[in-house]
């Protein structure tokens, strides 16, 4: 069976969890690619207006494998934790996928929603496999490869590695770099080389060393997020949360730069609390936001960058002269 696994949204969180499996199985797992402006422009068309940009992404790299494959492996991720959620849009992707006006292929949709217990996801998982095989064996011993694939997945992210340089095999040296910038924000945003208009690759072009939240231990994200006044209810806006307050409190990089998409409202909530936080705790290390959509224009996006990556290196200079 060849099943397509678009290459947006949570696919850089997840990759080699389901790949790993779907493999062990015997299946044949079609990517759908990069995101290019035609891929872009496909999904930009065929989606409501209303939606964000990474939903538009996903539906262009939906109807990208149209033709290619039997299956597209899209499941429905409710909750990944207890008593937390995940944005709406991956609740309802396959139902969204399914209403798309082309011929898409036979959607795989196993429902992810921890908060029913580990016994009820790993009947879930077993569904999922039989898929491919009767044999609920096979089907656990080819789900605990994929975790443990997971696992070295993050152990190279915590290790300074950002996923993109694993999915290309790149080796990263920044030891020239002067000054270090978190880039905070979800994978899909900050890892999407097209409409993040490669933004890793240019700052580090610009001399400055790039931490991203994958580089960060669950715990200590987990860790910073516990001290707002409010638990977050949406698990990945909770981990950007965690993420760049880990690096203000700390004083770990010389600038933050969060990657939002528009029109994304747990984005701009997260953004304005974030905002509220560090002036409350009088962090000195600066952010700026960045709002990303399909009609981002490079010049602009890329002038803003260049600006605070010299505004970062001023005031690193200063603090120094300073000091000495």
């Amino acid at each position: 069976m060849k099943i397509g696994y678009p290459q947006a949204l949570l696919y850089y969180k997840y990759f080699p969890l389901w790949e790993t499996f779907f493999n062990k199985l015997g299946a044949e797992i079609i990517l759908s690619g990069q995101t290019s402006k035609k891929i872009l422009n496909m999904g930009a068309v065929e989606a409501e207006n209303e939606l964000c940009l990474p939903v538009k992404v996903f539906y262009g790299h939906l109807l990208s494998l149209v033709d290619k494959v039997d299956s597209v492996f899209i499941p429905r991720i409710v909750s990944v934790e207890k008593n937390a959620f995940t944005c709406p849009k991956f609740m309802g992707l396959p139902d969204m996928a399914r209403a798309v006006g082309h011929q898409v292929p036979r959607i795989i949709d196993p429902v992810i929603d921890l908060r029913q217990g580990w016994k009820q996801y790993l009947d879930t998982i077993v569904g999922l496999g039989k898929e491919l095989s009767p044999s609920r064996v096979k089907i656990l011993s080819a789900y605990r490869a994929g975790v443990k694939s997971l696992h070295e997945y993050k152990e190279k992210t915590v290790a300074g590695v950002t996923p993109i340089d694993i999915i290309d095999n790149r080796e990263v040296d920044d030891s020239g770099a002067d000054i270090k910038i978190g880039l905070a924000g979800h994978p899909y945003n900050i890892y999407d080389k097209y409409t993040s208009m490669n933004l890793i690759k240019r700052m580090r072009e610009m001399g400055v060393a790039v931490t991203t939240g994958e580089m960060i231990e669950d715990r200590v994200i987990e860790r910073e997020a516990a001290t707002l006044p409010k638990d977050l209810f949406w698990t990945y806006e909770r981990e950007v949360v965690g993420t760049i307050s880990h690096w203000s409190r700390r004083s770990s990089v010389d600038g933050i730069i969060y990657i939002l998409a528009f029109p994304c409202g747990p984005d701009s909530l997260v953004q304005a609390l974030l905002e509220h936080e560090m002036r409350k705790e009088k962090s000195t290390v600066p952010m700026m936001s960045l709002v990303i959509d399909e009609h981002s224009a490079e010049a602009g996006f890329l002038t803003r960058i260049e600006a605070f990556v010299d505004m970062v290196r001023r005031k690193k200079r200063l603090s120094r002269q300073k000091v000495g």
